[in-house]
């Protein structure tokens, strides 16, 4: 995993590369990311990617607002650490296999193709 630092205005964010993964259900393109269980959709691949892309930041926006992001990687698996260059570890794809039953499914029922994107997370 690779993390780069870089600061927006005061705060400092690390970015780190997730997982996604693209497959087609019922005619409708999904990008998912089991790291997070988020999940967007569209027409083609380019509006999943929008639509996920926004669910992301949805759910960034959210969490850090409420003060609850590193609760919710906790408990989606995640490795939380106090170290400002490396704060949050994803859970590997084994683990996320194991415990993620969407995931899961998934897996043995599509075939789909897996690839990386970059995620900032605010380093304290």
């Amino acid at each position: 995993m690779q993390y780069k630092r870089k600061f927006t205005g005061k705060k400092e964010q690390v970015t780190l590369q997730i997982a996604l993964i693209s497959f087609i259900d019922d005619n409708t393109h999904i990008i998912y990311c089991p790291a997070l269980d988020l999940s967007g959709y569209g027409i083609d691949e380019t509006d999943a990617r929008k639509s996920f892309d926004l669910a992301l930041e949805e759910y960034l926006n959210y969490t850090i607002n409420k003060r609850t992001l590193w609760i919710d990687l906790k408990s989606l698996g995640w490795v939380i650490r106090k170290n400002k260059q490396k704060p949050a570890v994803p859970p590997p794809m084994s683990q996320l296999l194991e415990r993620n039953e969407e995931f899961s499914r998934i897996f043995n029922n599509y075939p789909f193709k897996k690839f990386n994107t970059g995620v900032s997370l605010p380093a304290a």
